[in-house]
């Protein structure tokens, strides 16, 4: 049977470009990509599942790196383990390669600790990171320089088609409440955002409200 390469490439938002990604994936020979825009945090992303459900015996997995599967041990786990029940095969493509063994079982044992070894790595990483951020978050709220995360979508969010779409979300919003015939779906499209972002915007809306009257 031939061997089916199939692509997963994933970034974390919508501004953010997958271009590179599936430039790399059909020059690694990719016949199929299932491509998404969402955060890696955790396994529940569609278009992955929509992958594994796709997997055949003997077909290849292919993608540019290992956090682009997943952000955490235990859910790269679960996927690679998903990918071996299919009998279909990971190739990462920036981890080394060892084509040139033989012998299949020592070329994925190999491939395998590797992995392993990359997951660990990575899983420290972003505790690290995580371990930075809460000394420097502690570190401005004695110096009284922390006032919290800015949101994505408000009136003072450092991205400016944001501040925009949350302007224009209220202004609507507002219509609605006032009597005009407006679902919150039609405003969603009307903003081209998802109904859950207008739904979080709403949450956003009504806090502000509070805080102006209080």
């Amino acid at each position: 049977m031939k061997t089916t390469k199939i692509g997963y490439a994933r970034v974390s938002t919508r501004e953010q470009n997958l271009a590179r990604q599936i430039e790399q994936l059909q020059a690694a020979g990719v016949t199929k990509i299932f491509q998404e825009k969402l955060s890696g945090k955790n396994a529940a992303r569609p278009q992955l599942q929509a992958m594994l459900n796709y997997l055949r015996d003997d077909d290849e997995v292919i993608v540019l790196s290992l956090d682009r599967l997943g952000r955490n041990s235990a859910d790269l786990t679960e996927i690679m383990e998903a990918i071996r029940h299919k009998g279909a095969t990971l190739n990462i493509l920036n981890l080394p390669s060892f084509n040139s063994i033989e012998d299949p079982n020592l070329r994925n044992l190999i491939t395998n600790i590797i992995i392993e070894l990359y997951k660990y790595m990575a899983q420290e990483e972003r505790e690290t990171i995580k371990v930075r951020q809460r000394q420097g978050i502690e570190i401005a709220k004695r110096q009284g320089k922390y006032h919290g995360k800015v949101r994505e979508y408000g009136p003072h969010s450092p991205n400016r088609q944001k501040r925009y779409i949350y302007k224009e979300a209220c202004r609507l919003l507002t219509r609605r409440e006032q009597g005009e015939e407006l679902t919150k779906r039609q405003i969603a499209r009307m903003l081209g955002i998802a109904p859950v972002t207008l739904y979080r915007i709403e949450k956003y809306r009504a806090e502000d409200q509070i805080k102006a009257a209080n």
